[in-house]
């Protein structure tokens, strides 16, 4: 038979004492004496007494518990936002529950219900790859409940947000590729329907076009920017056909895979085909050449968010005004895109 969970009426009866004083005892409570709360203490940690944090919730109106949701945490950027989140969220007392989509729309759904239930004081998310319909997240408004995206974010949803400059990041990668003689840059993109990706194709094509180079619908090849996808993406480049001696990807596991296959088929990295990618992950350091990247500053993403919820959470009996942040993109210059003058 399953054992029920021990309560605070449990260690009352067994020290007999009131379930009040067991409960006070347990939020070190000035009026309690210390022998008093060493006896509740060492009574609940052998009926092994677990509070119940929704009930709390439901008195207090608090829990102290953030919800965090990334579409996959094995991703280092997502996995270095949640650092930041946590560094500040845990300094002011608040823990943090850490939820995956797998950029699933219906998995995010059942995600978003489950911390509601579980009474989060807010949630800080980066909405999944097939998400298009914001409704579950105007509920979650609607209940006034604060709400952070980052990274992946909705103008229209109406709340704060933290990105990078997708846009500058991708004209910077660009314009790099352009300076060390690139003239046929190609770009792998995802779903357009996300605005990072939106951001990130038209910062690629105003590059071009400042520098006097056109844009070729030809060489944006669309896939879901994994490992695979950067691999199957270049062997249509190269299929068809379609020359290239540059390309700038929105992903940095897009650019990893195409390097395999340039490699696999004699072309050499960055003489032949020179590659910039879209995240710093820490493998783009290891590669044979190390790849080119645009770093988002993951961690002070985290702590803005974190911030930005705090500021909200404190300011509940008052108009808060969402806020947007915008961090600065850095390029980082590795082998791949460097060519020898």
């Amino acid at each position: 038979m399953k054992k029920e969970k021990a309560t605070i009426h449990d260690i009352a009866r067994k020290l007999n004492v009131t379930a009040s004083t067991v409960s006070r005892a347990l939020k070190d409570h000035p009026r309690i004496s210390a022998e008093t709360k060493s006896a509740v203490l060492k009574a609940a940690r052998k009926l092994n007494y677990q509070p119940n944090n929704i009930a709390a919730a439901l008195r207090n109106g608090k829990s102290n518990i953030i919800g965090v949701i990334v579409p996959m945490a094995d991703r280092t950027f997502f996995s270095s936002v949640i650092r930041g989140i946590e560094e500040i969220a845990n300094a002011s007392h608040y823990q943090v529950i850490i939820c995956q989509t797998y950029d699933s729309y219906e998995k995010e759904l059942a995600t978003v219900d489950a911390l509601l239930n579980s009474r989060v004081d807010g949630i800080i998310a980066s909405h999944a790859k097939e998400t298009v319909n914001f409704d579950h997240w105007y509920k979650v408004k609607e209940k006034g409940i604060p709400i952070v995206l980052f990274d992946r974010s909705n103008d229209e949803l109406g709340v704060s947000h933290v990105v990078v400059d997708d846009f500058l990041g991708s004209f910077k990668a660009t314009e790099h590729l352009i300076q060390q003689g690139c003239k046929r840059i190609a770009h792998f993109t995802n779903t357009l329907k996300i605005s990072i990706y939106r951001e990130r194709l038209r910062g690629y094509r105003e590059a071009l076009l400042q520098n006097g180079l056109k844009y070729d619908e030809s060489l944006v090849v669309a896939s879901n920017l994994q490992l695979e996808d950067g691999r199957s993406s270049m062997q249509y480049l190269l299929d068809n056909n379609i020359k290239i001696d540059g390309l700038f990807s929105a992903s940095a596991f897009g650019v990893l895979g195409a390097m395999q296959i340039l490699k696999e088929n004699g072309y050499r990295v960055p003489e032949d085909v020179a590659l910039v990618g879209f995240t710093n992950e820490p493998y783009t350091s290891f590669t044979t050449p190390s790849l080119s990247v645009v770093d988002q500053h993951s961690m002070r993403m985290g702590n803005a968010a974190a911030e930005i919820f705090l500021q909200e959470l404190a300011s509940k009996d008052k108009k808060f005004i969402p806020q947007k942040i915008v961090l600065n993109p850095e390029l980082v210059i590795r082998e791949s895109s460097v060519r020898k003058k």
